[in-house]
């Protein structure tokens, strides 16, 4: 089954990357959001992140404008009736989910394959809403597309072996190593990682320690790259929140509620990065 031509839902941070890595590789994207404008923002944010490419020597002018050439901004999903495959990267929602794959089955031509970037929510539920559920799978890039190694693939419970080979042929021509995950909630990385997460909102909700001394601790006391805080901000604390849900509700297990502390930051609209504050304070940050 050939892949050369995708279409991607979402343009922001994570549908971005992946338009761009998509791209790079010689595939034509088109990029899909609410309306064109959101659209065409995405696609420039790509272009301008290539030209960095180039600043830093790891590019040619020449590579970017061609990369920039195969990123087509669409009017809509009515842009994917002749792609081969359409990946969904929007918010970790089901039922906004399930309303795009609706949508997809809909206008992509048969035999398209649909993949969701899903983090958490299981792969049945979301291929049950189309009339192709063989042809649907999870394709769980990490965050930043460009640069995380990794795509996490879920098989549902109907997905063939020509699509599951499919999709894993596509993420190592994008120069990614695949892990297959079993559909339950939170595949392999979110089912490890969010509770761990979680645990160290936990600590700081307990006052075990600080923000900053939890961070320190976990950073240099197991060799991660950046502590659970500084991750969740980087994530965004409502994705944090809507996998912790997903896992709490999905396996009915008490272990996997949220912290009210987490809860807490979210309702106040404490989200990390992308709103300027979270567990850290970014609003002077450029």
């Amino acid at each position: 089954m050939s892949i050369e031509r995708i279409g991607v839902v979402g343009a922001g941070q994570m549908g971005a990357g992946i338009a761009q890595v998509a791209a790079t590789v010689g595939l034509t994207v088109r990029l899909a959001d609410v309306d064109r404008a959101t659209a065409e923002k995405g696609v420039a944010g790509i272009v301008k992140r290539l030209g960095r490419e180039v600043e830093k020597g790891r590019l040619t002018a020449e590579e970017r404008d061609a990369i920039a050439g195969r990123l087509l901004p669409a009017d809509g999903l009515a842009d994917f009736a002749d792609v081969d495959l359409a990946i969904e990267a929007a918010s970790e929602s089901e039922g906004l989910k399930k309303r795009i794959f609706a949508e997809m089955d809909g206008i992509c031509r048969p035999g398209a394959l649909l993949a969701t970037n899903t983090s958490s929510i299981p792969i049945t539920r979301i291929a049950a809403v189309t009339s192709r559920p063989e042809l649907v799978i999870g394709m769980h890039f990490m965050n930043p597309v460009p640069v995380m190694k990794l795509v996490e693939i879920i098989r549902g419970i109907a997905t063939s072996d020509a699509t599951y080979a499919a999709v894993k042929g596509l993420a190592e021509r994008m120069g990614k190593t695949t892990v297959l995950a079993r559909d339950m909630p939170g595949f392999i990385v979110n089912r490890v990682l969010m509770p761990m997460i979680n645990e160290a909102v936990v600590a700081l909700y307990e006052g075990i320690g600080s923000v900053e001394d939890i961070d320190v601790g976990m950073k240099l006391g197991t060799n991660q790259p950046m502590g659970p805080l500084t991750l969740a901000d980087f994530i965004g604390l409502d994705t944090c929140l809507a996998i912790m849900e997903v896992l709490h509700t999905g396996t009915g297990d008490s272990k996997y509620r949220p912290c009210p502390l987490l809860r807490q930051y979210v309702d106040a609209g404490w989200l990390g990065r992308k709103s300027g504050r979270g567990f850290y304070d970014y609003s002077a940050k450029g």
